[in-house]
């Protein structure tokens, strides 16, 4: 079995589980794959077959090993695209949510993964598609924002031609129900099940005692208008931000044509997630 790994050593300390899992593969028959650029930051990887770009790894690969935090999980997701090639996270950073096996957990983990004991967890995505047509992919949301000024923006809503809301806020999200637990939760949007088939339209501190977040279908369109504004606009897709340049700037959403398939392991489970992660429904009254 072939395993491409992806991880930025700039960000994450990736060391310690490569480690564990150069010596898993010492005593195994598979192999590993890396891009160049990963050999150039480490030096002492160049015993794993060096590929030239981490798109190429992806395509030798049986299974992509994400290592790193949730950054690099959404990277990889949007390396893999329509491929289907199915993904493990390896967190090394500090939460992990869709990253969530641990350094220590590597070796039992390659062995289910040979030994085919996990299941795919499909995640659906969002695709946004601009004036000029281009597409833009988001495994956790697409956000419209304020940049470096006080002043809110505005910005306009409508959903299966019909007019939703004009929101006079920080900015708005649309989230996936993966996206759920991202910046959409720290906006005091809902948590959503990941294999809901909806999308979450969450406003960023709105100047209103009235608006809420909204839970939408996600197999029908949704219009967002940005009008002409006195100061910058940010538009960012799972983290990978641009300047709005031309006003109204208008983008279309729905549920895309493809989803991400992330690697499940027996004994864990969505729910285990939220409650070891994000500490959900702890009460501190019932230590003893």
């Amino acid at each position: 079995m072939r395993f491409g790994i992806i991880a930025n050593p700039s960000k994450y300390a990736v060391r310690a589980p490569l480690a564990q899992l150069y010596q898993w593969v010492g005593a195994s028959q598979h192999e590993i794959m890396i891009a160049h650029t990963l050999v150039d930051a480490l030096p002492e990887l160049n015993s794993a077959k060096v590929l030239a770009t981490e798109s190429d790894v992806i395509e030798a690969s049986d299974i992509v090993l994400a290592i790193g935090g949730d950054g690099t999980m959404l990277h990889t997701a949007g390396l893999v695209g329509r491929s289907g090639k199915p993904i493990l996270g390896i967190n090394s950073g500090r939460l992990g949510f869709l990253a969530t096996l641990q350094e220590d957990q590597v070796h039992d983990a390659m062995s289910s993964l040979v030994e085919g004991r996990f299941q795919l967890e499909q995640r659906s995505l969002l695709t946004a598609i601009d004036a000029e047509g281009r597409e833009y992919h988001a495994l956790n949301e697409f956000l419209f924002s304020k940049m470096g000024t006080p002043a809110m923006i505005t910005v306009n809503a409508w959903y299966d031609g019909f007019f939703i809301n004009r929101y006079w806020a920080d900015g708005l999200i649309i989230a996936t129900p993966t996206g759920s637990t991202a910046y959409n939760l720290a906006s005091n949007g809902p948590i959503v099940s990941p294999q809901a088939d909806v999308m979450i339209l969450t406003p960023i501190c709105p100047h209103t005692l009235t608006i809420r977040p909204l839970v939408l279908p996600n197999n029908k369109e949704l219009k967002i208008q940005v009008v002409s504004q006195p100061h910058e606009v940010l538009f960012s897709y799972d983290g990978q931000v641009y300047e709005i340049a031309e006003y109204p700037f208008e983008m279309r959403i729905k549920r895309s044509d493809y989803s991400v398939n992330m690697i499940q392991l027996s004994g864990h489970n969505y729910f285990d997630t939220l409650r070891t992660k994000l500490m959900w429904g702890k009460d501190y009254r019932e230590l003893p």
